[in-house]
């Protein structure tokens, strides 16, 4: 599977999430959760993408949260809300920032602002709280470390806790002062965070420039500053017009290793006054965008205030940051693994814009689940134009009350999916239509349904084209049967040329048709038929996970193979057999035994069998005492050997456990090349046995 197919799975996955669909038993619903916040932190802090708006990735957090709090068994070490975002990539050069750079707790009303505010005063003891509230930028966050009053290092926020080390870039950045008198402070080494950031008029003279000379445009002014601190030559980067202003001095000691932000006789007592010796030290501050006000009345005026003019900001601000000012009153607060709890993020409502809604469109997922689509006249938002824009399901539409030919506000905060936020009632002229899903499926004309208790409609029929379409691409998927070829753009190319109508259709292809296909020669079409062949002895948890079976992950898939022989098995398993088997409960019961007590599903399997696949449990499915039995593994940088799934399946043959980060429960990191930022985190741990690829393959006798 290409990295863009990965990628396009993950969107999809994330999207079932954010409509209520996806797994539905607790482990594979939690393993889901964080396999998409993983792939939303390593897009926003690694490419400077923004998927989903704040409010979605809130959401799913803590809908993990919750499930971690209900499921205590669920909770692992190295789970997003047990952490700092991470984003680094192996390769990079990186460096350790003297204190973790913590996200922020996000609250989108006055009414988060009201139980925050109670939250701290409870915590602090304090009856009323001073407070300091600065603009959050929406920028990219850097470390900038001074030692013996000398500009050390910079460095990219990262994942909170490494950063990728930037120091020959941030001396061309404005704004970050190459000596400050720190001793006059008392401080021989000190760490301050700040924001880079971009005037809003010369970026957009910048793009001006570049679409003269015939250049793309850059997007918004916040990836053009993340792509800037990333560039190779310091030179370019000075002419990005980057600018830093700083939000946070984060640590301070003396020659002696004296913590002085935490001294009572320090200079540095408050937040508000730490800004002003940064600014008497020649560092940018927020300046008229800050203010101290005494409890939290004050607080909510003054972001409504900027909340009316962050237009007329020179750079762009997508909320007010509010923070006990106090730091004797930080310390009693204290913070999570996640985030301080003396701080928080007000976030302003997305900036929006109105276009006429023209039509709705439906599309069928691989399950059958009817997705309306509605097609706006186009429209400019942040950067992008948009044309389509999902509308989840009847209940939403519903909710809001769109019509088809209504003025509709459109938001999108940043690079993220758009949605419609709402329709402009008062411009409604009687003509509107209302939306109603169509009484038969859009591909096959096949009946719809609503299960109780379910948002989605779908389709009932099994042959549907489009849910056909759908199933192949998912059971060729990385997941899946992970078959080296069958992108999902050449499955949906063979299926329009009635190539590819069913799964078995894999197991049969015309290779000499192919061949003859413009795009194609002897040799990708060799390496489609081994790749075909390959996947036919694929271990059977990945053939059950590939059959799409409605709520059924790669966990369940495993948890099944390790308690039946072969599929035959499956087929005489009824509901209550099923909820035998480790995490499966009765939703997800239900729907395996609707599965394999389907007619057409156990011809299905009989051909696959015949076809040459694997449908049996083989010995090593069934994890044992192996010599890495209690052990934790984790893979980094480029395997020779094996591909990261046939690692991860070898871990598992011998009874360890996968993790996806290095801490200080991992047992042991296997290292390929360009190993980076995991093996220097491994060796400051110092517990952690390091292997390489050939050793470990040696110790678990698999070196072939």
């Amino acid at each position: 599977m290409t990295e863009r197919d990965e990628n396009e799975a993950l969107r999809q996955s994330l999207r079932e999430l954010l409509i209520g669909e996806g797994p539905a038993e607790p482990p594979e619903r939690a393993e889901a959760l964080r396999t998409v916040l993983e792939f939303l932190d390593r897009e926003y802090y690694l490419q400077a993408e923004q998927v989903v708006p704040d409010s979605d990735y809130d959401r799913l957090f803590a809908e993990l949260r919750q499930l971690e709090t209900e499921h205590p068994e669920l909770l692992v070490p190295d789970s997003p809300t047990q952490r700092v975002a991470r984003g680094l990539a192996d390769t990079s050069a990186t460096v350790t920032h003297a204190v973790p750079m913590l996200s922020l707790e996000n609250s989108y009303n006055a009414e988060d602002l009201l139980e925050w505010d109670r939250r701290v005063r409870g915590l602090s003891g304090a009856d009323e709280v001073e407070y300091c509230v600065e603009p959050k930028f929406d920028g990219s966050s850097i470390s900038l470390q001074y030692r013996n009053g000398l500009l050390n290092r910079g460095a990219t926020r990262g994942d909170g806790v490494q950063g990728e080390d930037i120091s020959a870039n941030v001396q061309v950045i404005g704004g970050i002062p190459k000596a400050a008198a720190f001793d006059q402070l008392g401080a021989a080494l000190a760490e301050v965070r700040g924001e880079v950031v971009i005037d809003k008029a010369f970026f957009a003279r910048m793009n001006e420039t570049r679409e003269a000379e015939g250049l793309p445009r850059f997007q918004n002014p916040r990836n053009t500053a993340a792509g800037g601190l990333r560039m190779k030559d310091p030179a370019e980067v000075a002419q990005r017009g980057l600018e830093t202003f700083v939000f946070h001095l984060g640590y301070a000691v003396n020659a002696d290793g004296e913590d002085l932000l935490a001294a009572s006789d320090s200079p540095f007592q408050t937040h508000s006054g730490n800004l002003d010796h940064l600014l008497n030290l020649g560092f940018r501050v927020p300046g008229e965008a800050m203010g101290l006000r005494k409890g939290i009345a004050g607080v909510l005026a003054f972001i409504r205030e900027w909340e009316q003019r962050r237009d007329d900001y020179r750079y762009e601000i997508d909320g007010m940051v509010v923070k006990v000012n106090s730091l004797a009153l930080q310390r009693r607060c204290g913070a999570t693994a996640h985030h301080p709890r003396w701080a928080i993020a007000y976030k302003f409502k997305a900036k929006q814009a109105s276009t006429r809604l023209l039509r709705v469109e439906y599309q069928v997922g691989r399950t059958g689940a009817i997705t309306p689509v509605a097609k706006v006249e186009p429209v400019s938002l942040a950067g992008v134009t948009i044309s389509s824009i999902s509308l989840h399901n009847q209940d939403q539409i519903a909710e809001k009350d769109i019509r088809i030919g209504d003025l509709v506000k459109v938001e999108r905060a940043g690079d993220v999916i758009p949605y419609i936020a709402g329709v402009v009632a008062e411009a409604r002229t009687g003509r509107e239509e209302e939306i109603t899903f169509p009484p038969k499926c859009p591909s096959c004309d096949g009946p719809l349904a609503r299960a109780e208790g379910e948002v989605a409609v779908r389709c009932t029929n099994a042959e549907c084209p489009a849910q056909a379409e759908e199933r192949l691409r998912h059971f060729v998927s990385k997941n899946a049967m992970d078959i080296d070829g069958l992108g999902k753009d050449i499955v949906g190319r063979f299926y329009q040329e009635k190539l590819l109508r069913s799964i078995t259709d894999i197991y049969k292809l015309d290779y000499p048709h192919i061949e003859q296909m413009k795009g194609w020669g002897k040799k990708a079409v060799t390496n489609l038929q081994q790749g075909v062949e390959r996947s036919k002895s694929r271990p059977l948890f990945r053939l059950i996970n590939a059959l799409g079976i409605r709520h059924v992950g790669i966990t369940t898939a495993k948890a099944l193979t390790r308690h039946v022989n072969g599929l035959d098995d499956l087929t005489s398993l009824n509901q209550d057999a099923l909820m035998q088997v480790e995490d499966i409960g009765p939703v997800v019961a239900r729907s395996i035994s609707e599965f394999f007590a389907n007619p057409r599903n156990q011809e299905l399997l009989a051909e696959l069998e015949k076809l040459g696949l694997n449908t049996r449990t083989l010995g090593e499915e069934k994890p044992g005492q192996g010599v890495l039995s209690g052990k934790t593994v984790l893979f980094t940088g480029t395997l020779q050997r094996l591909g990261r799934e046939q690692a991860k399946e070898v871990v598992e043959r011998h009874g360890g456990r996968n993790m996806s980060a290095v801490s200080p429960n991992l047992n042991i990191l296997v290292v390929g090349e360009k190993a980076g930022s995991k093996l220097k985190k491994a060796r400051e741990i110092g517990s952690i046995v390091v292997m390489t690829e050939d050793e470990f393959l040696a110790f678990t006798s698999e070196l072939r």
